[in-house]
């Protein structure tokens, strides 16, 4: 019976040796990886879509539908792009998950498909017609403006809005929609250059394109009653002048307040059309072109409205903040000034003049900083801008008096009220004295956390940790509670601050519980990110140290405004957190994002452990993306197998390791490399991953060891094992080790003698994608002696952070989302333990000796002289 199962072996293994060509085996790698890299892209871009989703659900943001089918349209599309590369990747092995996509999306477009939009057919509307549901229509800013005007009743230059009904009749008069197509076909995504080439063409396209009559007769006919409107502010005989500014629909508010779209200050009658269509070519910057193309965004989702303002002939201009920008502590309004036309109030070309006013009756002033102020921008004679000095005697005087400083900080107050956000404002002052509000956006305090270490901190408390990202804004105070398993969270209290080495998606368990949230490393945009925006947990990530400085059980305040935690419980701090009810709360258009986002957003497959983790139990994208990056690990961790088999191609590595080791270069993993080479050296060698793990095997303690202590017990059962067991039993692995490598991966398999182990490592900027999987099985001893040898590795390996599972003689370890330094600090640790673990089969004759390699491994000291295992021997 053994002959006949050696012989169907031996048949077997000649079959699986058939080589194909070198070419052919390299392509089919650099496929692999293709896939790979690309599912994790999509998986980044839609973790960054769940994380705008929750941001808009907050209710701060003026959105429309236009917003909520682009962003449940990109969300689809990565989610599709994540299940085709595992896909492709696992050779169709989960077809199930096209139509667990499916069955998702067709929930989704069930509550898209009622059209919540009234229908529009005007091409302009005027400001008076304007506010916040009109959105869709006239874009962020103009609706933002229509708010002011007639819902805060504060007064902004007299304009209109030109409408995307007008861009899309000015679209469909030229048959632009196809023409741009047809250049957008010629775009290759890798290529710049194209992208560049595509948007010169389809930007001469549009400004060479006519306006329909009908559309210019409405521009003409809406710029002739503005000119009639503003005749009382103009001198005498002067024409009209207007300011035209982008007011772009359809995509997120980061790339639509980017100041990558046209504005035209100063604008003549004569000039009104071609710089209407020369805003509307500035949709197809090269930056605009990438940006959509890069996260998914369908231009038929994208369409331009313009502002058209008239001109203020500003005496002085600036910016009012209704609260600090980067320091909430300070609830003042911060205003800022300069002479003449406001560009010069933000570019850094002047010094502008600062007020600090306090929030209090009568907004007294708590601070006024003068500069110099030697030039300023103003109206071009006939057209433009241009740049004309300040009277010597105005230089050093306040652009401001104490009643116009007054004014502005109540406008300030009342924008925020009603906003119900901090307020970023632009304003200007005529030469009638008029203050007027140019624009008002939301002001994110959070995004300016990493200055924050600059401002004040609370007086008379200490400051255990500054720094990291916010997860989410605000402020939390409670015990410290450490969380570094999952029995952990089983007894987490309420009211507690929860402090891990690490954010998972597992903290969802007690986030209702949870007061705030620290850890030592960490994503925001990654899946535990996402839950605690969902749950308005403050949270801070990626601090340093943070679970060795915070004691267990300190009562500790999470400031997760300014980056700080705080010993004891600040008072001032916890006043501070407010709870408002954002303006744009049951809004038609809310309500929808509401039900749509209930199909995005939620993640309840969080332990790939449970039973529940299968394609059958995804309910929303979120559980779809995050099984599928589980999935996907688990399927690259097999392309060794594929080296194994295949091993045409391959260089040999000439180093000083103890391994007969090749190398399949996917692209940039190797440098300088001859042609015709058939060996390489550790010069050679470009791959960042692949260079930390031979740092570990190479490192100079290790490299002069002497042979092991032998325990005669050890060997003998050792020796017993090999004697005994048979080839159904125990297979002797091939003696080839592969690593197949580009600049930021790693896929390393190392077959000695009857051991076998696997590590598959990611790299770079992303700390989404990076990553560590690590697998190691096998062992010549007995079943007890090789049980201990993996539990030995898996102290190891849980001491390094490592999530580790035990199955008998196998230990799987996985580490993810780390700073591409900690991924490579933990694989030259790796690469130690790999030399270190050799013959180690031989040591484990007692139970003691596992916390005993592990911990003499974890201090560093990698010679195991006899006298440390004297005291174990039987």
């Amino acid at each position: 019976m053994v002959e006949t199962l050696n012989l169907f072996r031996q048949l077997y293994k000649k079959w699986r040796a058939r080589r194909a060509a070198p070419r052919e085996v390299s392509e089919v790698f650099r496929f692999k990886y293709t896939c790979f890299r690309d599912l994790l892209d999509s998986n980044a871009q839609l973790l960054a879509i769940i994380t705008d989703i929750e941001e808009k659900l907050q209710g701060r943001q003026v959105f429309g539908m236009a917003y909520v089918r682009s962003q449940a349209a990109r969300a689809a599309f990565h989610a599709f792009r994540m299940i085709k590369n595992l896909d492709v990747l696992s050779g169709h092995k989960y077809p199930v998950l096209y139509q667990v996509l499916d069955a998702i999306n067709e929930k989704i477009k069930r509550e898209l498909s009622p059209k919540k939009e009234l229908p529009l057919t005007e091409h302009i509307l005027f400001y008076d017609r304007l506010t916040k549901e009109a959105v869709d229509w006239v874009g962020g800013k103009n609706a933002n403006l229509g708010e002011v005007k007639n819902r805060v009743g504060l007064p902004i230059p007299p304009g209109f809005a030109i409408t995307t009904k007008a861009f899309e009749a000015f679209l469909s008069h030229n048959d632009l929609v196809d023409e741009i197509n047809k250049r957008k076909m010629e775009i290759e995504p890798q290529d710049p250059e194209s992208i560049a080439r595509a948007s010169r063409a389809i930007q001469e396209l549009i400004v060479g394109a006519a306006l329909p009559p009908e559309l210019e007769a409405a521009i003409f006919r809406a710029f002739d009653r503005l000119e009639a409107e503003s005749k009382p502010f103009r001198p005498e005989a002067a024409s009209l002048r207007v300011s035209l500014r982008s007011s772009a629909i359809g995509e997120d508010s980061d790339l639509t307040f980017a100041g990558q779209y046209l504005t035209s200050l100063n604008v003549t009658q004569d000039r009104l059309l071609e710089t209407y269509k020369e805003i509307v070519a500035s949709l197809y910057t090269s930056r605009a072109m990438a940006y959509r193309l890069q996260k998914g965004i369908r231009d038929e989702d994208v369409a331009m409205s313009v502002a058209c303002l008239a001109m203020v002939d500003s005496v002085a201009s600036g910016v009012a903040y209704s609260r600090h920008p980067f320091n909430p502590l300070e609830n003042q309004v911060i205003i800022t000034a300069v002479w003449g036309l406001g560009p010069y109030a933000v570019d850094g070309t002047i010094s502008p003049d600062r007020y600090v006013v306090a929030k209090e009756p009568d907004y007294p002033l708590v601070e006024a900083h003068i500069t110099a102020k030697p030039v300023q921008l103003l109206m071009g004679r006939f057209q433009g801008t241009e740049e004309i000095p300040v009277p010597p005697e105005d230089q050093e005087k306040p652009c401001l008096n104490a009643e116009q400083i007054k004014m502005l900080a109540d406008y300030a107050v009342k924008l925020e009220e009603h906003f119900r956000c901090p307020q970023d404002i632009e304003w200007a002052l005529d030469r009638h004295g008029r203050l007027l509000i140019l624009q008002t956006r939301p002001l994110h305090p959070e995004a300016h956390v990493r200055e924050a270490w600059r401002t004040p901190q609370v007086e008379g408390f200490e400051v255990l940790l500054q720094g990291g990202d916010v997860a989410f804004p605000g402020v939390g105070a409670g015990p410290a509670y450490h969380i570094s398993s999952d029995e952990d969270l089983l007894h987490f209290p309420e009211g507690a601050v929860l402090v891990a080495k690490h954010s998972s998606p597992k903290f969802v368990l007690v986030m209702a519980k949870a007061q705030a949230i620290v850890t030592d490393s960490g994503s925001v945009a990654g899946h535990m990110a996402a839950v605690a925006r969902e749950f308005h947990v403050p949270s801070l990530l990626a601090v340093p140290s943070a679970t060795k400085v915070i004691p267990p059980g300190e009562v500790i305040t999470v400031d997760a405004y300014s980056g700080r935690v705080y010993r004891g419980r600040v008072t001032k701090l916890l006043a501070f957190a407010e709870d408002r009810t954002p303006h744009m709360r049951d809004t038609p258009v809310h309500r929808t994002l509401v039900k749509v986002a209930e199909f995005i957003v939620p993640l309840h497959l969080v332990d790939p452990k449970a039973a529940d983790f299968t394609p059958e139990h995804c309910r929303s994208l979120h559980d779809l993306s995050r099984l599928v990056h589980e999935f996907s690990y688990n399927e690259m961790f097999k392309i060794s197998d594929i080296a194994a088999d295949r091993g045409e191609g391959a260089l040999r590595l000439a180093a000083p390791v103890p391994l007969d080791l090749y190398l399949i270069d996917l692209g940039a993993g190797l440098t300088g490399v001859p042609p015709g080479a058939t060996e390489v050296t550790m010069e050679n060698i470009a791959s960042v991953p692949f260079k930390a793990l031979l740092r570990g095997m190479t490192h100079k303690e290790l490299q002069a060891l002497e042979p092991r202590p032998v325990q005669f017990s050890g060997l003998f059962a050792v020796m017993r094992e090999q004697m005994l067991a048979t080839p159904q039993y125990e297979e002797r692995f091939g003696e080839k080790s592969y690593a197949i490598i580009s600049d930021k991966y790693l896929n390393f398999s190392s077959r000695v003698g009857y051991h076998y182990s696997i590590l598959d490592a990611y790299a770079g900027a992303s700390v989404n994608k990076n990553y560590i999987t690590f697998s190691f099985k096998g062992g010549a001893a007995d079943d007890i002696r090789r049980n201990r040898r993996v539990r030995a590795i898996a102290i190891v390996l849980m001491g390094l952070d490592f999530n580790v599972d035990v199955k008998g003689d196998r230990v799987d370890a996985r580490l993810q989302k780390y700073p591409a330094e900690v991924i490579l600090e933990k694989l030259e640790l790796i690469g130690r333990l790999l030399v270190f673990t050799r013959q180690m089969d031989m040591l484990m004759a007692a139970e003691a000796s596992v916390e005993a390699v592990a911990q003499s491994f974890l201090a560093g000291k990698y010679n195991l002289g006899p006298e440390a295992f004297q005291e174990l021997s039987p």
